[in-house]
């Protein structure tokens, strides 16, 4: 085990140990004192030290943690303080489906660091719920309760990225669940594979100042308070001309996880269920440092309409908790739609910028030609990329497919170059598939 953990744990046992004889009168006890310089570094200690726990949050950050690396521990603290055994209701704390150790929850924490004391517990939840970076930031939390039932008898919950962060040393990036509907998006491409016009490009830098100085504005500058958390963003035009390619090299080049919402998942028929869903998705978000991605938004975040029945209010008011929830959100948001006229003008005056994603000119076209195909196979004679780039309006993306299916054609065939047959077929695909006639 690691040593921090030892030393940690050590003192965890203690402080329960204390609590335990202080409320049952086993005699005059000192409350323990734990020295966080002297621990090693690791990234538990730096996450203490960074956060500037209080000996309390500590506490309550052990109390989640014991359980994932010692089952026993607190079973046998009871066995050594209370050797033959006995009912403690005032430690609360529940049984797993799996686990038999004792899970704390909201009341294990109140008895450990307050004791029975019915002032210190009541301004304990206070602090615990209203003012601890870990409950604020959801890295605790209280799981919800069947209804009549105390708040604090809810198991509490540690977030998984950072339970494997604290005990392995690892981030865990989550995976698309019901429970998670958003994946990671990545790219092994760079910002010169991404062609685009001057004026996109220029407000594709605004977002970029912002991912950078967004911490100096708000904090050195003291502008918190006078602007809203978070910046948010609409990125519309067709596909295929390069939306979710910015947003993953945003991430990229400013070392963030981009996410992309599955909104299949998030949307329900049940009313209520996407709110939840949504709720669940922002909350995991909120202090993750994330980009979220809403790709296709207007299937969501499409304009509202008047009210003529129970479906038209529930839609609305799914709108209106989305809008609630974006505006809130202290991190980067982007909305990518395909229509910009499809998206409801009470998001429009929310985002700080609309970036038009265009149809590529000829000259953009021939850059992505050029950039694209494979620089180590040449290129039939009568290939003129100029003419191609002329005569066939398509998007990056179209581009892409167009050049993978010539050469695989050409590997296909063991040709030494690849032909402009090829090329042309590929371009016939994709003007098919979009339902347009080609010559």
């Amino acid at each position: 085990m690691n040593p921090n953990f030892k030393t940690l744990f050590s003192y965890l046992r203690e402080v329960i140990t204390y609590r335990l004889k202080k409320e049952y009168n086993l005699g005059n006890l000192v409350f323990p004192t734990l020295d966080v310089n002297k621990l090693t570094k690791n990234e538990l200690t730096d996450f203490i030290k960074k956060k500037q726990l209080s000996i309390n949050e500590i506490i309550s950050l052990l109390l989640l943690l014991v359980p994932h690396i010692s089952p026993n521990f607190l079973a046998s603290i009871f066995l050594k303080v209370f050797p033959k055994g006995g009912e403690f209701i005032e430690f609360g704390g529940v049984k797993g489906k799996n686990h038999r150790g004792i899970l704390p929850t909201g009341e294990t924490i109140l008895y450990v660091l307050f004791g029975v004391d019915l002032e210190k517990r009541i301004k304990g939840m206070d602090f615990l719920f209203q003012q601890s970076i870990l409950f604020q930031q959801k890295i605790i939390y209280l799981e919800s309760v069947p209804t009549g039932e105390p708040k604090m008898s809810g198991r509490l919950i540690i977030d998984q990225e950072y339970l494997e962060l604290f005990i392995s040393g690892r981030i865990l990036k989550p995976q698309l669940s019901q429970e998670f509907p958003a994946k990671l998006i990545e790219t092994e491409l760079v910002w010169n594979d991404l062609i685009l016009n001057k004026k996109t490009i220029h407000e594709i830098k605004e977002i970029e100042t912002w991912l950078k100085h967004n911490d100096t504005l708000m904090h050195s500058w003291k502008m918190k308070g006078k602007i809203k958390p978070g910046y948010r963003v609409m990125f519309h035009g067709l596909p295929g001309t390069g939306k979710t390619l910015t947003a993953s090299l945003l991430g990229k080049y400013i070392n963030k996880d981009v996410y992309r919402i599955d909104l299949s998942m998030v949307v329900s028929k049940y009313i209520g269920e996407t709110e939840k869903n949504l709720s669940n998705l922002f909350d995991k978000a909120i202090n993750k440092d994330w980009i979220l991605f809403f790709d296709e938004a207007d299937s969501i975040f499409g304009k509202r309409t008047n009210v003529r029945d129970a479906h038209d209010k529930h839609a609305n008011r799914e709108v209106s908790y989305l809008l609630q929830r974006i505006e809130a959100h202290p991190s980067l948001v982007i909305l990518a739609s395909n229509f910009k006229n499809n998206i409801d003008t009470a998001f429009s005056r929310r985002f700080q910028s609309m970036i038009e994603f265009e149809m590529p000119k000829q000259a953009e076209r021939l850059r992505l030609w050029k950039n694209n195909l494979p620089k180590n196979i040449p290129l039939e004679k009568s290939i003129f990329l100029e003419e191609l780039s002329r005569k066939y309006t398509i998007t990056g993306s179209n581009i892409v497919n167009v050049v993978q299916y010539a050469c695989l054609e050409t590997l296909a065939n063991n040709d030494k170059e690849i032909k402009e047959a090829y090329i042309l077929k590929g371009i016939k695909k994709e003007y098919l598939k979009e339902g347009k006639t080609f010559n």
